[in-house]
């Protein structure tokens, strides 16, 4: 399986403890979203994980004990973008703090386990065609040989964030700035040694050379384990997202950046009251057990091939070879 932590929620900011918490038992529990007393019990074990995705703004809470995901492979969506205080209010600054801990995190780990996003893209008097293009760049300048992915989307429309985006003057793009942005900041990416996709857009943007992507990739896993996985789409997302499908283990309504588009906020007064009940030792994510839950567990296993890839094999056949040669 592949284990998403979290599009609900920024666990790594917010709840890593909770989470190095949960690998060290070995399991945790996830309530369903629409009946909340249904609850999942998923086994965490390195042999049925195959990769763990993380999504974030700020994993700098977790990276001190990474160690302990040694056995785990995983690689992190890194949102970072030009917003200031007034689209993202928790957000540390960009420049003085977020991008030392985007070069840092991909120091320890290799730059193709940090995914750079720059989204949403929404658009205000404020935040303007020209300003996109010109934080797009200054960010990618600094990022050059920490990633080798940029992941862009534009702002979606849900009912969840019509009252923030009225509040701040959000408005749609035209066809004219789609395209004047993402030619722009395709060239600064490419400029800077890195690829770029789309997130589940269905704006077309092939045409100005940003290819489709996937957060939950496929491609990327393979590459990094050496394994072929046997996983289709994830039938629970958007239909334009390329993801493959995974076990979602994030809670909405707990993450406490405050971020003005996001869509996993359905109602921000019980944000509170959801992280007041937070205990880094229970097995439900800002909850308890309570009264009519029932527990079941969730059968789960690993989507390798168990034969390595052709790759894998030469890769490991050099090493070997290098080996023999030091003797």
């Amino acid at each position: 399986m592949v284990l998403s932590v979290s599009r609900r929620s920024d666990i790594p900011n917010y709840y890593s403890d909770w989470f190095y918490n949960r690998i060290k038992e070995g399991y945790v529990y996830v309530r369903n979203p629409r009946n909340r007393h249904q609850i999942s019990e998923i086994c965490l074990s390195p042999d049925t994980i195959d990769c763990i995705v993380f999504w974030t703004k700020n994993p700098k809470p977790m990276m001190s004990r990474l160690d302990e995901l040694s056995e785990f492979l995983y690689y992190f969506q890194f949102t970072l973008t030009g917003y200031g205080a007034d689209i993202e209010p928790n957000i540390p600054h960009k420049k003085e703090v977020m991008i030392p801990i985007f070069q840092e995190l991909s120091q320890k780990i290799g730059k193709n386990k940090v995914i750079w996003r720059y989204d949403p893209i929404l658009f205000t008097d404020r935040y303007t065609p020209e300003y996109h293009i010109k934080a797009f760049g200054q960010i990618a300048a600094a990022l050059e040989g920490y990633t080798d992915t940029c992941v862009i989307s534009y702002v979606d429309f849900y009912q969840k964030n019509r009252q923030n985006f009225s509040d701040i003057g959000v408005y749609k793009p035209t066809p004219s700035m789609i395209k004047e942005v993402s030619v722009q900041i395709g060239e600064a990416a490419r400029a800077h040694d890195m690829s770029i996709e789309s997130c589940a857009e269905g704006y077309g943007l092939s045409q100005y050379g940003i290819l489709k992507g996937c957060c939950i990739d496929k491609k990327r896993i393979e590459a990094l384990s050496g394994f072929e996985l046997h996983v289709g789409k994830d039938r629970n997302q958007r239909l334009e997202c390329g993801c493959v499908e995974s076990i979602e283990i994030g809670v909405y309504d707990t993450c406490k950046s405050g971020c003005k588009y996001c869509y996993a906020v359905e109602n921000p007064a019980i944000i509170h009251s959801n992280c007041s009940k937070y205990d880094i030792h229970s097995p439900l994510l800002c909850s308890s057990l309570s009264k009519g839950d029932y527990i079941k567990e969730r059968k789960v296993s690993s989507f390798k091939e168990r034969q390595l890839s052709f790759s894998a094999y030469l890769n490991t056949e050099i090493n070997f070879q290098k080996a023999i040669n030091k003797i």
